[in-house]
């Protein structure tokens, strides 16, 4: 089983498929490391070499900002829209869509569950 960047791949998948578990890196940014690091799209992870894993392992960590590091880059510019207080960082403080989607009926997976208001009689 080969670890990379703190996740342990899949044993039975492609190697560009199992990359892709690794948070950061989609399918065209895996067929870019192997290529990189001459290894075959199409072998398994289990038929790996130990310099093929070396290989991958220091092109990931010199190209690409992954896994821990990568989230908190994202969590870092959101906090810095919501100090800045723009619009962007408003609409996240709230909890509501930041990218002009509508809101009077849909938007439910940011904003939550709808709460009733009960009628006074």
């Amino acid at each position: 089983m080969a670890r990379i960047a703190g996740i342990d791949l899949p044993k039975n998948k492609r190697v560009v498929i199992a990359l892709t578990y690794i948070c950061g890196i989609g399918k065209t940014s895996a067929q870019k490391i192997c290529a990189e690091a001459k290894v075959d799209e199409n072998i398994r992870v289990n038929k790996l070499s130990d310099e093929q894993v070396k290989a991958i392992r220091t092109i990931i960590q010199t190209v690409f900002k992954v896994e821990g590091a990568l989230k908190a880059e994202t969590n870092m510019n959101i906090k810095r829209l919501m100090d800045i207080s723009s619009y962007r960082g408003y609409r996240h403080r709230r909890g509501l869509p930041c990218h002009g989607q509508r809101t009077k009926t849909n938007a439910r997976t940011r904003k939550g569950r709808k709460r009733l208001i009960s009628s006074k009689k």
